[in-house]
């Protein structure tokens, strides 16, 4: 019996896949801690909503500048609520250590993911940046706050972080240039392309649905057009079911997902399942009843947490360990005063597999040995 998490790839989890090979501005970009003319740099952060990513990215951030000394390493208690945000800058707040970096009390921005404050609180923001503000560094996390602060109402370097598809979603002007010198976005050109020609070498279906809020952000998060380009290339129907994502309370959201889950079930042979505010984990075994039930095989757009949660398939991300050390180094390279706009926007996920075995028995799916050889992270049964 293997271990509830099996290690299969150890040696290229320590090697060169985990780290990705990035094209860097300057052969001899510098990463090591410096202060602001004395000063410790104040950072920033505004988010649309909570969302599951946000706080696991933010969190892997901070243990990448620490592994690049910019601050003694933490350990950030596990909070109530997953999505949320807010309590992980608060204990960041009074509990990092730096002589470089503060995270700052008064730098924290939500718009709870209505469109009202939403627009408040971009307005809010671009004046404190611009009216002499303390802020030296805004991270931008996910897409509303990437649009909000991709322009030049202000100057202030800032970083987009887990943006699905930054050009599609009008905040880079190319994936290889954000167009704005103080703006950075971590692009991947083929990451669900990737993700789409695996689940289809694996499963072989003919039919696959697909859960997405009809809106530009909706699409750009689900990857409406990559999933379209993989369709045609390999002659795969696409069946789609709207779900709103945002403007609505946490529980609409979630019960879209299972309403489109259950009607998608009957109609096709496999479900991608996107990147949506509606996959919660506390009503994960819900999320994905009615596919289990039809014996339905899944791949998890968003990666390894909700494998082990009861999807099929997905890329093993390390814990978003590696794009949480990019994004340090982008920070840090900044802080050494390089233009966010001049480092390697060009980033690629981890090229391994997580699979959950259970979820295989359940729908009598066999995962094949190739598949297994492959695979970085095993689940062998699924987490309540």
């Amino acid at each position: 019996m293997r271990k509830y998490i099996h290690i299969v790839a150890l040696a290229l989890v320590a090697g060169a896949l985990i780290w990705p090979v990035c094209a860097s501005a300057k052969d001899n970009a510098s990463t090591a801690p410096v202060t602001h003319g004395g000063k410790k740099w104040r950072i920033g952060y505004y988010e649309g909503g909570g969302y599951i990513n946000y706080p696991v990215n933010l969190r892997t951030i901070v243990d990448g500048l620490a592994a690049l000394g910019w601050l003694t390493p933490i350990q950030i208690p596990e909070m109530a609520d997953p999505s949320q945000s807010k309590p992980v800058w608060d204990y960041l707040v009074s509990h990092v250590k730096s002589d470089y970096l503060e995270f700052a009390a008064d730098g924290y921005w939500s718009a709870g993911w209505c469109e009202e404050r939403r627009v408040e609180t971009r307005q809010a923001i671009i004046r404190q940046l611009k009216e002499g503000s303390h802020i030296d560094f805004m991270i931008a996390m996910g897409t509303w706050a990437g649009q909000d602060l991709a322009n030049n109402e202000h100057h202030t370097p800032t970083m987009a972080v887990s943006v699905s598809d930054p050009v599609r979603a009008g905040i880079s002007a190319t994936m290889n240039d954000s167009g704005l010198d103080h703006f950075h976005a971590k692009c991947d050109p083929t990451r669900y392309i990737r993700q789409l020609r695996l689940f289809h070498r694996f499963v072989k279906f003919k039919r696959l649905g697909v859960v997405y809020e009809n809106s530009r952000e909706g699409k750009t998060y689900a990857a409406l057009e990559d999933i379209q380009t993989v369709a045609a290339e390999r002659g795969f129907k696409v069946v789609t079911c709207e779900a709103p994502f945002a403007r609505v309370d946490p529980d609409t959201a979630v019960d879209g997902v299972v309403c489109c889950h259950e009607q998608l079930a009957t109609q096709v042979d496999a479900v991608y399942v996107t990147v949506h505010r509606g996959i919660v984990f506390k009503r994960m075994a819900e999320i994905v009843a009615p596919l289990l039930a039809h014996k339905i095989p899944t791949w998890s757009q968003r990666g390894p947490e909700e494998v082990k949660r009861g999807v099929l398939f997905s890329i093993s991300r390390g814990g978003f360990k590696a794009v949480g050390r990019y994004h340090a180094e982008v920070m840090a390279r900044v802080f050494n005063g390089e233009r966010p706009r001049s480092i390697s926007q060009i980033f690629e996920d981890p090229k391994l597999i997580a699979v959950n075995l259970k979820v295989a028995e359940l729908i009598d799916f066999h995962v094949p040995n190739s598949v297994l050889r492959i695979a970085d992270l095993i689940y062998e049964r699924i987490e309540e």
